[in-house]
């Protein structure tokens, strides 16, 4: 995979320096109405029965209320991503925000990386499944229209070593474990994906990023572009693989 490290994003971000910034959080961008975060692998977005306070939300809500838990300031969630994917998270600052970015998230621009086992044919395409879910949490596609949801990822192969591809995907629709099961059943599961993919595998960590984001401010109007270009852990990872190729 020579040269997947030069990969830079199309427009890069300004990290306003922080004070007071959240712990293993990155903040790229903040103003009264959104939050723009990079989430690292490991770390859930929302809270669980077991675990509440080791979330993205738990800790945007303790930096906006500056350590006061009488205060009135809190974030609100506009979309997830799964523990275990790195990337661009965006979080609204009033129901107002909230209301109108889920409302025209259709509109958003979604541009996820991943490296996956092998080398796809052909090398970008669209893949189109109904997806639904069982009663063990996983995700599977059907054929039958009364379980699934009809769900759309388009992806192209960036580079490509012995046994291994790294891929850019473009997310059209946001279904749970939507890019991991279209993958999957392609029979190219994501490189360290311990629930759709293969044991014994190159990474502790699902590689798998949400580098960029489009998407409309919710007062200002004004087209918001956010990409992180590939994280330090992922270029490492690709480092690896092409040893190994």
């Amino acid at each position: 995979m020579e040269g997947v490290n030069k990969l830079e994003p199309q427009h890069k971000v300004t990290r306003p320096a922080q004070k007071h910034t959240p712990k293993g959080l990155t903040i790229l961008h903040e103003d009264k109405d959104i939050l723009v975060v990079e989430k690292p692998s490991g770390l859930l977005t929302i809270g669980t029965d077991r675990d509440k306070t080791r979330t993205v939300h738990y800790l945007l809500n303790d930096y906006v209320r500056k350590g006061n838990p009488k205060s009135r300031n809190r974030v609100y969630v506009v979309h997830r991503l799964d523990r275990d994917t790195s990337g661009l998270l965006v979080f609204a600052k009033s129901e107002a925000a909230k209301t109108f970015l889920q409302e025209n998230w259709e509109l958003t621009d979604k541009h996820y990386l991943a490296v996956v086992h092998g080398q796809l044919t052909p090398k970008e395409g669209k893949i189109s499944t109904r997806l639904a879910e069982n009663s063990a949490q996983k995700v599977y596609s059907t054929l039958n229209p009364a379980k699934g949801k009809l769900s759309h990822t388009e992806y192209k192969v960036l580079q490509e070593a012995k046994g291994y591809s790294l891929v850019e995907i473009h997310l059209l629709t946001g279904r749970k474990h939507q890019i991991r099961v279209h993958l999957a059943g392609l029979g190219h599961p994501v490189v360290g994906d311990k629930k759709y993919g293969r044991g014994g595998d190159v990474s502790k960590r699902l590689a798998l990023h949400a580098r960029s984001i489009s998407f409309t401010h919710p007062f200002s109007k004004k087209p918001m572009t956010f990409d992180t270009g590939m994280p330090d852990d992922f270029a490492r990872l690709l480092g690896k693989l092409s040893l190994r190729s």
